[in-house]
């Protein structure tokens, strides 16, 4: 018997900033070349927001046991994300990125901070190896990550793997 994928906050959630972690490493890959790859900031902004806040927060609660527990956290954590946008995802170029919250409806209101980091400054990698740790210890804990919503069998790989190299009872560990 197969078990259902859990549908959690942190599943729904975590797709999201995946996305924006990818551009970190393409930027400064491509961005001598002809083809400089530009992470989210190609897709569109307006179309980047409405899809996003939309993705999370209906599928969210439409597939969770707890609906709108669930719909508002993924909202919550939807808004904690554009915060964090605006703290710190400044292109290479120097550019402050705006976000328009109320596109594709209206332009009235831009969120910007004079102070915002660039997207590869150390407070971001900072961030997000804190929260990859925190994501790797959750999976060790729980027995589940989110690779159980593409695929059983990773997940279980994946799990095993961080168990067998850090046990739960480290005073048997012999290694």
């Amino acid at each position: 018997m197969v078990a259902e994928p859990r549908v959690t906050f942190g599943n729904v959630c975590s797709i999201r900033p995946v996305s924006c972690g990818r551009a970190i490493l393409e930027e400064p890959v491509t961005f001598t070349t002809r083809k400089a790859l530009t992470g989210l900031a190609a897709i569109g902004a307006s179309a980047l927001l409405l899809a996003a806040l939309v993705s999370l927060g209906a599928p969210g609660a439409s597939l969770a046991a707890q609906k709108w527990k669930t719909g508002l956290l993924a909202l919550l954590s939807f808004h904690l994300h554009l915060f964090e946008d605006v703290l710190g995802s400044r292109g290479p170029d120097g550019y402050q990125w705006p976000i328009p919250y109320l596109s594709p409806f209206s332009s009235a209101l831009q969120l910007v901070w004079r102070g915002q980091w660039g997207l590869n400054a150390w407070p971001n990698v900072l961030i997000t190896a804190v929260l990859l740790l925190i994501t790797l210890w959750l999976a060790w804990q729980k027995g589940f990550s989110l690779l159980e919503m593409v695929s059983a069998r990773a997940d279980s790989a994946l799990v095993d793997a961080l168990r067998r190299r850090y046990p739960r009872n480290l005073t048997n560990f012999e290694g």
